[in-house]
C-alpha cells in the first residue's frame, strides 16, 4: 500500500541538531532537483519581494528567512516535521511499534521542495507550496512531474491511497496499470474537517495492518471504522473515489 499525504504549511523546528544530508534521503534520483530547488528558494527568500513570490503573508518573516539557511538548519524526520490538522489526526507518536513501522513503509509525503519524502527522511523546515512559480525552476508541479513519473511507480505497491490536495496531485498522477488501483479519498464538508478525516483514515490503515491490493479491499478496511462509499472511475485512467463521512 502507498498512502500519499500532502505536506502541511505548519512545520516543527529545532534550535540545534544535525543538519540535512541530501545524500541520505529516500528516492536519491531526486537529489539534483532537490539541490536546485533549495538553491532557488534560498535566492528568492533573500529578496524584498519574497513573500509575494512565495504567495505567503508578509508577516511570515521568520519562516521566509529560514529558507535562506536550509543547508545549515537542524533537520527533523518528516514524520516530526509536518504539523497541522491532518498530522494531528494521524498522531504518529502515539502509534504502537508495529503500526509505526507500517506508517514508515506505506506513507509518502509529496513536497514542493523535496519532491517526495518518507516519514524517516530528515529534512530542514521550509516554507514553499507546490502552487508557486519559483524563479529559477518554474512552476513547481511541472518541475517535479517528469522525475516523479519515474520515481513514484517504484514506491507504488498495492493500492495507492491518495489523500493529497489537487495542488499536490498536479505533480504526479498514476498512469496506466497504476491507475487501476488509484483511490482518491474524498471527504465532503469544510476543508478543516476533510484534512482531519483524511488523517484519521491514514491512521486507521496503519493500525489495521491490512496491505490492500485492490480498491474493494481498501473500502472494506476503511468501512470497518468509517461510513464510506466506493465509486468506480467513469473512464480509464481516472481514480476510484472513496467518499468518507467526516468525523
Amino acid at each position: 500500500m502507498l498512502i500519499l499525504l500532502p505536506p502541511s504549511e505548519g512545520k516543527t523546528t529545532r534550535r540545534r541538531g544535525r543538519v540535512m544530508d541530501l545524500d541520505t534521503l529516500s528516492s536519491p534520483e531526486l537529489t539534483p532537483l532537490r539541490e536546485q530547488a533549495i538553491e532557488a528558494l534560498g535566492e528568492v527568500s533573500a529578496r524584498p519581494d519574497a513573500a509575494s513570490v512565495l504567495k505567503v503573508s508578509a508577516n511570515l518573516t521568520d519562516e521566509i528567512a529560514r529558507n535562506v539557511e536550509l543547508l545549515a538548519a537542524p533537520a527533523l524526520p518528516a514524520g516530526e516535521l509536518y504539523s497541522g490538522v491532518l498530522y494531528d489526526a494521524l498522531d504518529l507518536p502515539s502509534l504502537e511499534t508495529a503500526a509505526r513501522r507500517r506508517a514508515n513503509r506505506w506513507v509518502a509525503v509529496q513536497s514542493a521542495l523535496y519532491g517526495v519524502l518518507r516519514l524517516t527522511d530528515r529534512v530542514a523546515p521550509y516554507r514553499l507550496s507546490m502552487g508557486v512559480n519559483l524563479p529559477g525552476v518554474g512552476p513547481l508541479a511541472g518541475y517535479w512531474r517528469p522525475a516523479l513519473n519515474t520515481v513514484m511507480p517504484t514506491l507504488a505497491r498495492g493500492v495507492i491511497v491518495d489523500c493529497r490536495s489537487s495542488t499536490y496531485a498536479a505533480a504526479w498522477s498514476p498512469q496506466g496499470a497504476l491507475a487501476d488501483r488509484w483511490v482518491q479519498v474524498n471527504v465532503l464538508g469544510a476543508t478543516h474537517m476533510a484534512k482531519h478525516t483524511r488523517g484519521l483514515v491514514a491512521r486507521h490503515l496503519c493500525l489495521a495492518g491490512v496491505d490492500a491490493t485492490q480498491p474493494e479491499a481498501l473500502h472494506s478496511v476503511v468501512s470497518a471504522a468509517f461510513s464510506a462509499d466506493l465509486e468506480e472511475p467513469s473512464r480509464s485512467g481516472q481514480p476510484w473515489r472513496l467518499t468518507v463521512q467526516y468525523v
